[in-house]
């Protein structure tokens, strides 16, 4: 793992410090610009990406074309060629167009987001400050009593908020199963066997990583990929049934501000793609819970222990088997209040999907089987997508919905050929 992880992170290295063509070599005498479009909502600090194949550059931004439209803002081009920016402020129905040029200031060409790797996994950080880690390889149990066949790797622990709070947990006494930010399919039927991915310690099914694709770092999102399969251990020979590819990014917004709207937030996405590798279907019955899910803290044990919120009113006493567009969860944490919200992705499987929440612990999982039977095609990738936010205090309900309508009801970018140069 430390060979790979340093390999990558040396490709790394490499694609940042190399320009490739620049943007006046791709476009000599036409630059590119852009037009967004707010759409029907108010916008601040959304995360915003547009296709652009024609244009290249390591240090790129966009230049407002009315002064009056405030500063530049840093553009980031990956490896798909697609942009990615923040857009400051922009009103319902308001539209506004850039410019892109490249950036002269060196201050404005320094990473703000970035990811880096450790011997087991990777961390990402926002200001140099650690957001979240992603666990590769199978991670060593807290207590020597818990069973090998329970270690696992592929997932994200530990979680912070702004303030640096831990609010996820790793092997929680009482479902040794459960892993801070992860993915697993419990109740299952594959050529007539029914492993289950889920309660690992049954042995009949599990989830291991398998490789890191990649990772990325910028002014304005870091992330990764990393593929993981699952395995039917119901076999004489364990026999991989689905792949599973983790895209995950962590965006530059959500930055402390003087400005009473601008509390302090972290924001992370994550895009599961899982794909059969035989032509047999993987059946997955109807069952309460499934997918990706979230386990919070110890201290949120108990009944009283956290305060669960969903996006149409439920709480923890009601919530539980409804569907909702996001679901917060959050509790004291070293004294002071910090929480969660898992925002579902209209474009997922049977959205708004059913959230499952314990009684007694700080569990959440958005579970589109609880609604009946789905089935995994071969030749069909499954893809599902959540956001996270975390932040400390109360829950801010005016902040998650202008963070879920971003999500789901992402800024419109029409690209332009831009004026003769």
């Amino acid at each position: 793992m430390t060979t790979q992880l340093a390999a990558v992170a040396l490709g790394l290295v490499c694609l940042c410090s190399a320009t490739g063509p620049s943007l006046q070599q791709a476009a000599p005498h036409r630059l590119p610009s852009v037009r967004v479009d707010a759409g029907r909502v108010d916008r601040l600090d959304s995360v915003v990406s547009v296709a652009l194949p024609f244009v290249t550059g390591a240090s790129l931004q966009l230049r407002p074309d009315d002064a009056d439209d405030g500063p530049t803002i840093p553009l980031q081009i990956d490896k798909d060629r697609r942009a990615w920016f923040v857009l400051d402020s922009l009103k319902a129905g308001d539209t506004r167009q850039y410019t892109i040029e490249p950036t002269l200031d060196r201050e404005e060409r320094l990473q703000r987001v970035d990811v880096s790797g450790e011997r087991e996994g990777l961390t990402l950080r926002l200001l140099q400050r650690p957001v979240l880690r992603y666990q590769a390889d199978r991670s060593e149990p807290p207590r020597s009593d818990i069973k090998p066949i329970l270690r696992r790797g592929g997932y994200l622990h530990p979680v912070r908020t702004p303030s640096g709070r831990v609010i996820t947990d790793d092997y929680p006494p009482t479902h040794l199963h459960h892993h801070g930010i992860w993915a697993a399919w419990a109740k299952t039927v594959f050529q007539g066997r029914t492993p289950d991915f889920w309660r690992m310690g049954d042995g009949t099914g599990s989830v291991e990583f398998e490789s890191l694709i990649d990772t990325w770092s910028g002014r304005v999102q870091a992330g990764f990929k990393a593929s993981h399969r699952y395995v039917d251990l119901t076999t004489p020979t364990p026999t991989t049934v689905l792949t599973e590819t983790w895209e995950v990014r962590l965006y530059g917004v959500g930055i402390a501000s003087a400005e009473p709207q601008r509390r302090a937030y972290r924001v992370f996405d994550l895009v599961l793609t899982q794909e059969l590798v035989t032509s047999s279907p993987l059946a997955l019955p109807e069952f309460l819970y499934g997918g990706v899910a979230f386990h919070g803290p110890r201290a949120w044990d108990g009944p009283a222990g956290a305060q669960v919120l969903t996006s149409d009113g439920k709480t923890r006493a009601t919530g539980d088997a409804t569907r909702a567009r996001w679901c917060y969860i959050g509790g004291v944490v070293s004294g002071a209040n910090a929480g969660l919200t898992m925002l579902g992705h209209p474009a997922n499987a049977r959205a708004p999907q059913p959230v499952r929440i314990y009684a007694n612990e700080p569990f959440l999982n958005f579970a589109p089987t609880h609604l009946g039977r789905l089935d995994l095609i071969a030749g069909r990738p499954f893809v599902a997508r959540y956001r996270f936010v975390t932040f400390d205090g109360p829950p801010d309900i005016e902040l998650i919905e202008r963070l879920w309508r971003d999500y789901a009801e992402p800024v419109r970018v029409e690209v332009l050929p831009g004026a003769s140069g």
